[in-house]
């Protein structure tokens, strides 16, 4: 196995990593923030505020994009599984 192929796997499975996160992390990050500017907007101080709307959206998002983060998922690691000849030799 040579160098330029450990970093091309790398490569690929953080870039995997990235998308399947991204939406998830995003949607967190959003929610975040309307829940911040609701605070500051009534000035309703309580930290614990922000978790149960975070964690519903995310929830909801696995629930959209939960089939394609699967995908996702299933066609590196068939990819991952077809390129072990390859690998070896």
């Amino acid at each position: 196995m040579s160098p330029e192929m450990v970093m091309s796997l790398a490569y690929q499975g953080m870039k995997v990593t990235l998308m399947m996160a991204a939406p998830l992390l995003l949607t967190a990050l959003l929610i975040g923030l309307l829940v911040s500017l609701f605070q500051a907007a009534t000035q309703i101080n309580e930290m614990t505020l922000s978790f149960i709307p975070k964690i519903l959206g995310v929830f909801a998002m696995l629930i959209v994009s939960g089939a394609w983060m699967i995908q996702l998922l299933v066609n590196f690691t068939r990819e991952l599984l077809q390129n072990i000849p390859q690998m070896v030799s």
